[in-house]
Protein backbone atom coordinates (compact mmCIF):
# COMPACT_ATOMS: atom_id res chain seq x y z
CA UNK A 1 0.00 0.00 0.00
CA UNK A 2 2.93 2.36 1.01
CA UNK A 3 4.37 1.62 -2.58
CA UNK A 4 1.27 2.06 -4.06
CA UNK A 5 0.90 5.71 -2.23
CA UNK A 6 4.15 6.57 -3.42
CA UNK A 7 3.78 5.89 -7.20
CA UNK A 8 0.65 7.45 -7.27
CA UNK A 9 1.74 10.66 -5.26
CA UNK A 10 5.19 11.13 -7.83
CA UNK A 11 3.15 10.81 -11.10
CA UNK A 12 0.42 13.62 -10.13
CA UNK A 13 3.10 15.27 -9.02
CA UNK A 14 5.31 14.95 -12.05
CA UNK A 15 2.45 15.96 -14.16
CA UNK A 16 2.25 19.26 -12.59
CA UNK A 17 -1.15 18.09 -10.61
CA UNK A 18 -1.79 20.91 -8.13
CA UNK A 19 -0.70 20.11 -5.10
CA UNK A 20 -4.17 19.75 -2.97
CA UNK A 21 -5.67 18.39 -6.30
CA UNK A 22 -3.45 15.88 -5.80
CA UNK A 23 -3.70 15.02 -2.01
CA UNK A 24 -7.52 14.89 -2.64
CA UNK A 25 -6.85 12.54 -5.72
CA UNK A 26 -4.75 10.52 -3.89
CA UNK A 27 -6.85 9.82 -0.83
CA UNK A 28 -10.03 8.95 -3.14
CA UNK A 29 -8.07 6.47 -4.83
CA UNK A 30 -6.26 5.23 -1.81
CA UNK A 31 -9.62 4.70 -0.46
CA UNK A 32 -11.35 2.48 -2.94
CA UNK A 33 -8.20 0.72 -3.53
CA UNK A 34 -7.50 -0.10 0.22
CA UNK A 35 -10.34 0.77 2.59
CA UNK A 36 -13.02 -1.52 3.22
CA UNK A 37 -15.41 0.98 4.46
CA UNK A 38 -17.31 4.21 2.50
CA UNK A 39 -14.67 6.65 3.35
CA UNK A 40 -15.55 9.60 0.75
CA UNK A 41 -19.17 9.69 2.82
CA UNK A 42 -16.95 10.92 5.64
CA UNK A 43 -15.21 13.81 3.29
CA UNK A 44 -17.61 16.92 4.38
CA UNK A 45 -17.04 16.20 7.84
CA UNK A 46 -13.00 15.72 7.78
CA UNK A 47 -12.89 18.80 5.64
CA UNK A 48 -14.96 20.94 7.64
CA UNK A 49 -13.52 20.15 11.03
CA UNK A 50 -10.25 20.54 9.71
CA UNK A 51 -10.58 24.20 8.35
CA UNK A 52 -12.48 25.58 11.94
CA UNK A 53 -9.15 25.30 13.75
CA UNK A 54 -9.16 28.52 15.65
CA UNK A 55 -5.34 28.42 15.46
CA UNK A 56 -5.27 28.47 11.41
CA UNK A 57 -6.34 31.89 11.71
CA UNK A 58 -2.51 33.03 12.30
CA UNK A 59 -1.75 31.92 9.19
CA UNK A 60 -3.50 34.52 6.95
CA UNK A 61 -2.52 36.74 9.72
CA UNK A 62 1.45 35.72 9.51
CA UNK A 63 1.45 36.17 5.91
CA UNK A 64 -0.12 39.70 6.00
CA UNK A 65 2.04 40.92 8.39
CA UNK A 66 5.24 39.71 6.07
CA UNK A 67 3.03 41.41 2.80
CA UNK A 68 2.98 44.42 4.20
CA UNK A 69 6.92 44.50 5.08
CA UNK A 70 7.37 43.66 1.53
CA UNK A 71 5.28 46.33 0.22
CA UNK A 72 6.39 49.38 2.23
CA UNK A 73 10.27 48.16 1.67
CA UNK A 74 11.24 48.15 5.54
CA UNK A 75 13.75 45.33 4.41
CA UNK A 76 16.01 48.05 2.47
CA UNK A 77 16.70 50.02 5.57
CA UNK A 78 17.56 47.02 7.53
CA UNK A 79 19.90 45.63 4.46
CA UNK A 80 21.54 49.48 4.66
CA UNK A 81 21.92 48.96 8.46
CA UNK A 82 23.69 45.65 8.52
CA UNK A 83 25.54 46.26 5.82
CA UNK A 84 27.86 48.93 7.59
CA UNK A 85 27.68 46.33 10.33
CA UNK A 86 29.07 42.97 8.91
CA UNK A 87 30.70 44.08 4.79
CA UNK A 88 34.03 44.26 6.63
CA UNK A 89 34.25 40.54 7.14
CA UNK A 90 35.13 38.04 4.64
CA UNK A 91 32.73 37.79 1.92
CA UNK A 92 31.64 41.45 1.98
CA UNK A 93 27.49 41.76 1.48
CA UNK A 94 26.83 37.75 1.73
CA UNK A 95 27.03 38.37 5.63
CA UNK A 96 24.52 41.70 5.10
CA UNK A 97 22.80 38.97 2.90
CA UNK A 98 22.21 36.49 6.16
CA UNK A 99 21.95 38.86 8.84
CA UNK A 100 19.20 40.60 7.10
CA UNK A 101 17.39 37.17 6.17
CA UNK A 102 18.01 36.46 9.84
CA UNK A 103 16.45 39.92 11.10
CA UNK A 104 13.05 39.73 8.36
CA UNK A 105 12.66 36.37 9.38
CA UNK A 106 11.69 36.81 12.79
CA UNK A 107 8.76 38.91 11.28
CA UNK A 108 7.87 37.33 8.13
CA UNK A 109 7.45 33.39 9.10
CA UNK A 110 7.70 32.76 5.36
CA UNK A 111 10.56 31.55 3.95
CA UNK A 112 9.53 32.42 0.24
CA UNK A 113 8.60 35.94 1.21
CA UNK A 114 12.24 36.36 2.72
CA UNK A 115 13.78 35.32 0.39
CA UNK A 116 12.21 37.07 -2.36
CA UNK A 117 12.51 40.42 -0.23
CA UNK A 118 16.70 40.12 0.65
CA UNK A 119 16.80 39.29 -3.71
CA UNK A 120 14.90 42.76 -4.48
CA UNK A 121 17.26 44.76 -2.59
CA UNK A 122 20.74 42.72 -2.24
CA UNK A 123 21.15 41.62 -5.83
CA UNK A 124 21.33 45.16 -7.34
CA UNK A 125 24.08 45.70 -5.49
CA UNK A 126 26.44 42.59 -5.63
CA UNK A 127 26.06 42.85 -9.41
CA UNK A 128 27.61 46.77 -9.08
CA UNK A 129 30.13 45.34 -6.77
CA UNK A 130 31.12 42.97 -8.92
CA UNK A 131 30.20 39.66 -6.67
CA UNK A 132 30.25 36.16 -7.85
CA UNK A 133 26.75 35.54 -8.51
CA UNK A 134 26.86 32.09 -7.03
CA UNK A 135 27.78 32.49 -3.58
CA UNK A 136 25.92 35.49 -3.78
CA UNK A 137 22.21 34.16 -4.99
CA UNK A 138 23.30 31.30 -3.12
CA UNK A 139 23.79 33.13 0.43
CA UNK A 140 19.88 34.29 -0.37
CA UNK A 141 18.74 31.69 -1.02
CA UNK A 142 20.29 29.79 2.14
CA UNK A 143 19.34 32.82 4.32
CA UNK A 144 16.07 32.89 3.30
CA UNK A 145 14.93 29.58 4.47
CA UNK A 146 15.23 30.85 8.21
CA UNK A 147 12.02 32.35 7.84
CA UNK A 148 10.49 28.99 8.82
CA UNK A 149 12.52 28.46 11.36
CA UNK A 150 12.87 31.09 13.45
CA UNK A 151 9.59 32.25 15.18
CA UNK A 152 7.31 33.29 13.68
CA UNK A 153 6.72 30.91 11.33
CA UNK A 154 3.84 29.59 9.53
CA UNK A 155 5.29 26.17 8.88
CA UNK A 156 6.22 26.01 12.74
CA UNK A 157 2.25 26.61 13.17
CA UNK A 158 1.39 24.03 10.55
CA UNK A 159 3.46 21.11 12.27
CA UNK A 160 1.71 22.30 15.88
CA UNK A 161 -1.82 21.88 14.26
CA UNK A 162 -1.14 18.48 12.60
CA UNK A 163 0.76 17.24 16.19
CA UNK A 164 -1.05 18.97 18.72
CA UNK A 165 1.95 20.39 19.67
CA UNK A 166 2.17 23.82 21.93
CA UNK A 167 3.11 26.60 19.18
CA UNK A 168 4.43 29.01 22.17
CA UNK A 169 7.05 25.95 23.01
CA UNK A 170 7.73 25.08 19.44
CA UNK A 171 8.68 28.96 18.77
CA UNK A 172 10.77 29.11 21.69
CA UNK A 173 12.07 25.94 20.23
CA UNK A 174 13.26 27.45 17.01
CA UNK A 175 15.11 30.53 18.22
CA UNK A 176 18.11 28.96 19.31
CA UNK A 177 18.56 26.56 16.59
CA UNK A 178 17.78 29.67 14.03
CA UNK A 179 20.35 32.03 15.40
CA UNK A 180 22.51 28.87 15.35
CA UNK A 181 22.05 28.27 11.81
CA UNK A 182 22.59 31.50 10.71
CA UNK A 183 25.93 32.29 12.86
CA UNK A 184 26.83 28.87 11.41
CA UNK A 185 26.17 30.23 7.94
CA UNK A 186 28.07 33.40 8.48
CA UNK A 187 30.78 31.44 9.84
CA UNK A 188 30.80 29.13 6.66
CA UNK A 189 30.39 32.16 4.01
CA UNK A 190 33.76 33.98 5.82
CA UNK A 191 36.13 30.67 5.55
CA UNK A 192 34.67 29.31 1.93
CA UNK A 193 35.49 33.43 0.76
CA UNK A 194 39.28 33.31 3.19
CA UNK A 195 39.52 30.07 1.44
CA UNK A 196 38.64 31.02 -2.39
CA UNK A 197 38.16 35.14 -2.35
CA UNK A 198 37.01 35.49 -5.79
CA UNK A 199 33.57 33.48 -4.75
CA UNK A 200 32.84 36.50 -2.44
CA UNK A 201 33.30 40.38 -3.35
CA UNK A 202 35.36 43.54 -1.69
CA UNK A 203 35.10 44.05 1.98
CA UNK A 204 33.67 47.09 2.86
CA UNK A 205 34.93 49.76 6.19
CA UNK A 206 32.20 51.95 7.21
CA UNK A 207 32.42 54.51 9.88
CA UNK A 208 31.64 54.12 13.45
CA UNK A 209 29.00 57.29 12.53
CA UNK A 210 27.61 55.54 9.87
CA UNK A 211 27.31 52.27 11.48
CA UNK A 212 25.58 53.55 14.77
CA UNK A 213 23.69 56.60 12.89
CA UNK A 214 22.17 53.01 10.52
CA UNK A 215 20.58 51.22 13.82
CA UNK A 216 17.44 53.42 13.50
CA UNK A 217 16.81 51.54 10.47
CA UNK A 218 16.48 48.38 13.02
CA UNK A 219 13.91 49.53 15.32
CA UNK A 220 10.80 48.69 13.24
CA UNK A 221 11.31 45.38 12.72
CA UNK A 222 12.93 44.32 15.98
CA UNK A 223 10.05 46.22 17.60
CA UNK A 224 7.76 43.83 15.36
CA UNK A 225 9.60 40.86 16.83
CA UNK A 226 9.34 41.87 20.09
CA UNK A 227 5.35 42.69 20.15
CA UNK A 228 4.46 39.04 18.15
CA UNK A 229 7.17 37.13 19.95
CA UNK A 230 7.12 38.67 23.05
CA UNK A 231 3.58 38.68 23.71
CA UNK A 232 3.55 34.92 23.06
CA UNK A 233 6.35 34.33 25.53
CA UNK A 234 5.15 36.54 28.16
CA UNK A 235 1.80 34.68 28.18
CA UNK A 236 -0.51 37.43 27.43
CA UNK A 237 -1.33 36.55 23.53
CA UNK A 238 -2.35 33.84 21.83
CA UNK A 239 -0.17 32.99 18.31
CA UNK A 240 -3.22 33.96 16.71
CA UNK A 241 -3.85 36.88 18.68
CA UNK A 242 -0.06 37.77 18.82
CA UNK A 243 -0.18 37.68 15.08
CA UNK A 244 -2.92 40.11 15.21
CA UNK A 245 -1.26 42.64 17.20
CA UNK A 246 2.07 42.26 14.40
CA UNK A 247 -0.49 43.43 11.51
CA UNK A 248 -1.70 46.35 13.49
CA UNK A 249 2.01 47.44 14.60
CA UNK A 250 3.63 47.05 10.89
CA UNK A 251 0.52 48.99 9.55
CA UNK A 252 1.04 51.97 12.51
CA UNK A 253 4.71 51.54 11.73
CA UNK A 254 4.66 51.75 7.62
CA UNK A 255 1.98 54.66 8.57
CA UNK A 256 4.68 56.70 10.95
CA UNK A 257 7.39 55.85 7.71
CA UNK A 258 4.56 57.29 5.23
CA UNK A 259 4.87 54.20 3.32
CA UNK A 260 1.43 53.02 4.17
CA UNK A 261 -1.42 53.81 1.16
CA UNK A 262 -4.53 52.60 -0.40
CA UNK A 263 -2.50 50.88 -2.67
CA UNK A 264 -0.06 48.85 -0.57
CA UNK A 265 -2.87 47.97 1.60
CA UNK A 266 -4.73 46.23 -1.41
CA UNK A 267 -1.84 44.58 -2.79
CA UNK A 268 -0.57 43.01 0.52
CA UNK A 269 -4.07 41.72 0.85
CA UNK A 270 -4.40 40.46 -2.48
CA UNK A 271 -1.19 38.17 -1.81
CA UNK A 272 -2.34 37.49 1.24
CA UNK A 273 -5.37 35.55 0.04
CA UNK A 274 -3.87 33.92 -2.98
CA UNK A 275 -1.44 32.79 0.33
CA UNK A 276 -3.54 31.37 2.46
CA UNK A 277 -5.47 30.01 -0.28
CA UNK A 278 -2.94 27.88 -1.30
CA UNK A 279 -2.26 26.80 1.67
CA UNK A 280 -5.60 25.87 3.42
CA UNK A 281 -6.33 24.08 0.68
CA UNK A 282 -3.26 21.83 0.97
CA UNK A 283 -3.92 21.54 4.94
CA UNK A 284 -7.50 20.36 4.37
CA UNK A 285 -6.58 18.42 1.61
CA UNK A 286 -3.64 16.37 3.65
CA UNK A 287 -6.11 15.86 6.45
CA UNK A 288 -8.91 13.99 3.91
CA UNK A 289 -5.39 11.93 2.76
CA UNK A 290 -3.66 11.03 6.38
CA UNK A 291 -7.64 10.31 7.31
CA UNK A 292 -8.19 7.68 4.64
CA UNK A 293 -4.18 6.56 5.43
CA UNK A 294 -5.00 6.02 9.33
CA UNK A 295 -8.28 4.35 8.33
CA UNK A 296 -6.91 1.70 5.57
CA UNK A 297 -4.09 0.73 7.98
CA UNK A 298 -1.04 2.29 6.33
CA UNK A 299 0.11 3.60 9.92
CA UNK A 300 0.10 0.43 11.36
CA UNK A 301 1.91 -0.99 8.39
CA UNK A 302 4.36 1.22 8.67
CA UNK A 303 5.04 0.86 12.50
CA UNK A 304 4.83 -2.72 11.86
CA UNK A 305 7.88 -2.55 8.95
CA UNK A 306 9.97 -0.75 11.70
CA UNK A 307 9.45 -2.95 14.09
CA UNK A 308 10.13 -6.17 12.57
CA UNK A 309 13.35 -4.32 11.18
CA UNK A 310 14.55 -4.52 14.52
CA UNK A 311 15.62 -1.01 14.36
CA UNK A 312 16.59 1.06 17.29
CA UNK A 313 15.46 4.61 18.37
CA UNK A 314 18.41 6.33 16.93
CA UNK A 315 18.46 3.73 13.53
CA UNK A 316 14.96 4.81 12.71
CA UNK A 317 15.63 8.75 13.41
CA UNK A 318 18.63 8.24 10.82
CA UNK A 319 15.97 6.50 8.43
CA UNK A 320 13.99 9.05 8.50
CA UNK A 321 16.63 11.94 8.08
CA UNK A 322 17.62 9.98 5.14
CA UNK A 323 13.61 9.66 3.70
CA UNK A 324 13.26 13.51 4.39
CA UNK A 325 16.46 13.85 2.52
CA UNK A 326 15.46 12.20 -0.33
CA UNK A 327 11.82 13.47 -0.64
CA UNK A 328 13.18 16.75 -0.40
CA UNK A 329 14.56 16.96 -3.38
CA UNK A 330 11.09 15.78 -5.49
CA UNK A 331 8.17 17.25 -3.20
CA UNK A 332 7.39 21.15 -2.61
CA UNK A 333 8.14 21.75 1.30
CA UNK A 334 5.01 22.13 2.49
CA UNK A 335 3.53 19.26 0.66
CA UNK A 336 6.22 17.19 2.00
CA UNK A 337 5.37 17.85 5.66
CA UNK A 338 1.49 17.71 5.63
CA UNK A 339 1.77 14.33 3.95
CA UNK A 340 4.93 13.07 6.21
CA UNK A 341 4.78 14.42 9.55
CA UNK A 342 1.12 12.86 10.51
CA UNK A 343 2.96 9.11 9.48
CA UNK A 344 6.17 9.84 11.08
CA UNK A 345 6.00 12.00 14.18
CA UNK A 346 3.59 9.30 15.91
CA UNK A 347 6.45 6.68 15.16
CA UNK A 348 9.40 8.96 16.60
CA UNK A 349 7.40 10.26 19.01
CA UNK A 350 6.67 7.15 20.56
CA UNK A 351 10.30 5.97 20.49
CA UNK A 352 10.86 8.71 23.60
CA UNK A 353 12.03 11.29 21.43
CA UNK A 354 10.35 15.01 22.60
CA UNK A 355 7.67 16.11 19.76
CA UNK A 356 9.21 20.36 20.61
CA UNK A 357 12.30 18.61 18.89
CA UNK A 358 11.63 16.83 16.79
CA UNK A 359 9.32 19.74 15.21
CA UNK A 360 12.68 22.00 14.77
CA UNK A 361 14.29 18.62 13.24
CA UNK A 362 12.34 18.28 10.83
CA UNK A 363 11.80 22.26 9.85
CA UNK A 364 15.25 21.94 9.38
CA UNK A 365 15.44 18.88 7.13
CA UNK A 366 12.48 20.89 5.33
CA UNK A 367 14.99 24.08 5.50
CA UNK A 368 17.37 21.80 3.47
CA UNK A 369 14.47 20.82 0.71
CA UNK A 370 13.78 24.47 0.39
CA UNK A 371 17.53 25.01 -1.48
CA UNK A 372 17.95 21.71 -3.02
CA UNK A 373 17.31 21.05 -6.68
CA UNK A 374 14.93 20.06 -9.02
CA UNK A 375 12.02 21.77 -6.78
CA UNK A 376 14.34 23.80 -3.96
CA UNK A 377 11.56 26.63 -4.18
CA UNK A 378 13.85 29.37 -2.89
CA UNK A 379 16.11 28.42 -5.74
CA UNK A 380 13.03 29.29 -8.21
CA UNK A 381 12.12 32.49 -6.19
CA UNK A 382 15.85 34.11 -6.18
CA UNK A 383 16.34 33.19 -9.65
CA UNK A 384 13.10 35.17 -10.57
CA UNK A 385 14.19 38.12 -8.76
CA UNK A 386 17.54 38.05 -10.33
CA UNK A 387 16.24 38.05 -13.65
CA UNK A 388 19.57 36.28 -15.78
CA UNK A 389 21.93 34.47 -15.92
CA UNK A 390 21.92 31.19 -15.71
CA UNK A 391 19.75 28.93 -12.90
CA UNK A 392 22.81 26.54 -12.43
CA UNK A 393 24.56 29.82 -9.99
CA UNK A 394 22.06 29.57 -7.98
CA UNK A 395 21.99 25.68 -7.59
CA UNK A 396 26.17 25.64 -6.85
CA UNK A 397 25.74 28.79 -4.59
CA UNK A 398 23.30 26.92 -2.51
CA UNK A 399 25.43 24.04 -2.08
CA UNK A 400 27.75 24.78 0.47
CA UNK A 401 24.52 25.84 3.04
CA UNK A 402 22.63 22.23 2.56
CA UNK A 403 26.15 21.01 4.05
CA UNK A 404 25.75 23.23 6.84
CA UNK A 405 21.98 22.63 7.33
CA UNK A 406 23.22 18.98 7.30
CA UNK A 407 25.54 19.75 10.51
CA UNK A 408 23.33 21.13 11.93
CA UNK A 409 21.18 18.62 11.89
CA UNK A 410 23.36 16.42 13.22
CA UNK A 411 24.07 19.14 16.39
CA UNK A 412 20.60 18.81 16.77
CA UNK A 413 20.73 15.15 16.98
CA UNK A 414 24.19 14.96 19.27
CA UNK A 415 22.66 18.05 21.34
CA UNK A 416 18.69 18.17 21.75
CA UNK A 417 19.03 20.93 24.32
CA UNK A 418 19.75 23.24 21.64
CA UNK A 419 16.19 23.30 21.15
CA UNK A 420 14.49 22.06 24.37
CA UNK A 421 16.69 24.60 26.62
CA UNK A 422 13.82 27.65 26.13
CA UNK A 423 10.73 25.28 26.31
CA UNK A 424 12.25 23.54 29.45
CA UNK A 425 11.97 27.10 31.01
CA UNK A 426 8.56 27.59 29.78
CA UNK A 427 7.21 24.71 31.76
Amino acid sequence: MIITALVILMVLLLLSVPVAATLIALALVLSELFSPFPLLNAMGDVLWSASDKYLLIAIPLFILLGEILVRTGIARGTYRSLESWMSWLPGGLLHANIGTATLFSATSGSSVATAATIGTVALPQGKEMGYDPKLFTGSIAAGGTLGIMIPPSINLIVYGFLTETSIPQLFAAGLIPGLLLALMFIVGTALICIWKPSLGGPSVSHSWGDRFSGLKHLVPVLTLFGIVVGSIYAGVATPTEAASLGVLGAMIIALSMGKLSVNVIVQALDGTMKTTGMIMLIIIASYFLNFVLASAGVTRELTGFLETAGLGPYSTLVLVILLYIVLGFFIETLSLMVITIPLVAPIIIALGFDPVWLGILIILLIEMALITPPVGLNLYVVQGVRESGPFSDVMKGAMPYVGIMFLMAIVLVLFPQVATFLPDLMK
